[in-house]
């Protein structure tokens, strides 16, 4: 079973860096991939990311790539999302997730955090 809250989400502008974090207990945390997605309103959610159990393994999804990176930190039961050089349309509420596959099939994942809500503007 893990918990997760996540963090860091806000008003930018066009250009920014945010780092959304993801604080999550349970037993399962290290053995569990973690994943980030987004929603806009009137959208499906939409990949951004995994990482693998260790961090060995990370894929992102093509709109983010070169721009978000996913990491954590299983000492801190963390995992973050790094993104740089925010656009308008990645403006979405931003979800954490954990689950047992390394996928970016969002109804793999088990648990889900609250989401927190990323605005760019231009």
């Amino acid at each position: 079973q893990v918990q997760l809250v996540e963090s860091g989400g806000r008003l930018v502008q066009a250009g920014a860096s945010l780092r959304l974090s993801c604080a999550a207990s349970g037993r399962t945390f290290s053995s569990s991939a973690m994943g980030w997605f987004r929603q806009a309103p009137g959208k499906e959610r939409e990949f951004v990311g995994v990482i693998s159990p260790s961090g060995s393994r990370t894929l992102h999804a093509d709109s983010v790539k070169g721009r978000f990176t996913v990491s954590r930190d299983n000492a801190q039961h963390t995992v973050y999302l790094q993104m740089n050089s925010l656009k308008p349309e990645d403006t979405a509420v931003y979800y954490c997730s954990a689950g047992d596959r390394f996928t970016s099939y969002s109804g793999s994942y088990l648990y889900w955090g609250q989401g927190t809500q990323v605005t760019v503007s231009s």
